[in-house]
């Protein structure tokens, strides 16, 4: 039993290191179906060539690793002379679970495709059910069923460039456990076995590596892992950087958010006694001659007064407040000016021959607020 016990601590250390060796399969990688006929005959007390008997079987198995698997078969075996023997042309039919050991892999190793020649065991334990007489069926148990072992070696050939085929030739010894009845147990006893020899050919389907086998996992060297190791670390780094500086950029843009909402809820400026056509006027920041979303309201009214009046033609005037030099507030008035005609040409469709434009420089006379003579105006100059 301790040889036992160590010969499977010894498979089981075989099959991780061949494991670590190929490419993970995935549940439904590395199955094959196939077929198996061949002959078989009583070990003891019996003349094999005179008493050879016909066996045909059908086998579907999977490779866990390149070394070890498992299989399913099932066999019905036929009587040569069924007049003479149990009255009946199948004899009996055994289904069996098998485990697969390739000793050419394991001994040899995996170099990537299984070899053109291997050498594969096989052993297992099955149900045999036999057919016919009260007589015959009382040599297992009074029923005819029985448990049964067989033991036994593939020699086997690979064919094909993608060696998806196999042909093998397969003698093995198959007991009887249970031919002096159940309940006396089980008992490997040559006298209750018979020898068989067996030929057959596997197919094996295709997995999901493109291959209808195992391949060689792709091995890194330790140098290599430390350089990647040292790149995913850099951009952990560089990503935290990023998560700071995106930060600060939201707190930036929650303030002036702020400022704009604070801004928007001013109270409208009174303007003095300056005349003006057309009441709607555009605020810009200091020193700034960008249009604030807030203030695409007034210049959206004065394109619904265009619009409504088609002959009508406006004058922009522009403006800044008396902070900075003479010459910088005048450049700025003129671009508050255009781009406030800038805007209702492309945004709001209104013909720019109707448009006319003036900078007006620095002042402090239209509304009593200094910083709301940061600002763009609208005449009606329509004749």
């Amino acid at each position: 039993m301790k040889k036992f016990v160590l010969s499977i601590a010894a498979i089981a250390i075989t099959a991780s290191v061949s494991a670590q060796t190929v490419t993970e399969s995935k549940t439904f990688d590395n199955f094959y179906i196939g077929i198996n006929g061949g002959l078989s005959t009583a070990t003891t007390h019996n003349a094999w060539f005179k008493n050879l008997n016909p066996n045909a079987g059908l086998r579907i198995g999977r490779y866990f690793t390149p070394v070890f698997g498992m299989a399913v078969e099932g066999n019905a075996y036929f009587s040569n002379k069924p007049g003479k023997s149990n009255g009946t042309f199948v004899r009996n039919t055994n289904v069996s679970a098998l485990g697969t050991v390739n000793f050419s892999n394991w001994f040899g190793g995996y170099k990537g495709q299984p070899r053109p020649f291997e050498v594969i065991a096989v052993y297992g334990f099955g149900w045999d059910h036999i057919y016919g007489t009260k007589s015959n069926r009382a040599l297992m148990s009074g029923k005819g069923n029985g448990l049964t072992s067989k033991a036994g070696l593939d020699f086997a050939f690979n064919l094909g460039e993608q060696k998806a085929w196999q042909i093998y030739l397969e003698p093995s010894m198959n007991y009887m456990l249970h031919s002096n009845g159940i309940e006396n147990g089980i008992k490997y006893n040559i006298n209750n076995s018979f020898f068989q020899l067996n030929a057959g050919i596997v197919y094996k389907f295709k997995n999901s590596n493109g291959t209808n086998n195992f391949t060689i996992a792709t091995l890194r060297d330790q140098a290599e892992i430390d350089g990647l190791n040292a790149k995913i670390n850099d951009l952990r780094n560089t990503n935290s950087e990023k998560d700071t500086q995106l930060a600060s950029k939201e707190r930036t843009i929650a303030d002036l958010q702020t400022q704009l909402t604070d801004c928007m809820n001013k109270p409208t400026p009174k303007p003095r006694a300056v005349a003006a056509n057309l009441q709607p006027s555009v605020i810009f920041r200091q020193g700034k001659s960008v249009i604030d979303p807030a203030q695409y309201a007034s210049i959206s009214m004065i394109a619904t007064y265009l619009k409504a009046h088609k002959d009508a033609k406006v004058k922009v005037s522009g403006y800044a407040s008396p902070e900075g030099s003479k010459e910088i507030n005048q450049k700025l008035s003129e671009e508050r000016a255009n781009i406030v005609k800038k805007a209702l040409v492309n945004r709001y469709k209104i013909s720019a021959d109707r448009i006319t434009t003036e900078g007006l420089g620095a002042t402090d006379k239209l509304f009593d607020e200094v910083e709301f003579n940061r600002v763009a105006t609208f005449n009606d100059t329509t004749k």
